[in-house]
């Protein structure tokens, strides 16, 4: 019979959980030794955003709020989002007016801008 130790299996724990979390949270936004881009959310509405989700398109969930604490995007301004260059699922909320969800490609070094309207 073939037995782990410990710190084996809290490694492996460890590991399989750090994974599932990506799967949840919707990935780190910047991937290591990738080449980089931007996405900026521009609000169209007449309503602040206050959660806008992004997360690679391969995650199971849109993940968490990727704003700062207590930072919303006030109508007819934007934000800008460093993401790792490829595939992404955006989902941006209007306090009080719902979300509006896009699936986008970003080109290393570039700017794909993610006009959200009423």
């Amino acid at each position: 019979m073939h037995r782990l130790s410990r710190a084996a299996v809290a490694v492996s724990l460890a590991s399989l959980l750090t994974s599932c979390a990506s799967l949840i949270t919707g990935g780190p936004l910047i991937r290591p030794g990738e080449p980089v881009g931007a996405i900026t959310v521009i609000n169209r509405t007449s309503h602040p955003i206050g959660v806008v989700s992004i997360s690679a398109c391969s995650a199971s969930t849109y993940g968490l709020n990727r704003l700062p604490d207590g930072v919303s995007i006030p109508s007819g301004r934007s934000y800008q989002f460093q993401v790792s260059a490829g595939c992404w699922d955006v989902d941006a909320g209007a306090f009080g007016v719902g979300d509006a969800r896009q699936r986008m490609t970003v080109s290393a070094g570039g700017v794909t801008r993610y006009t959200v309207t009423d």
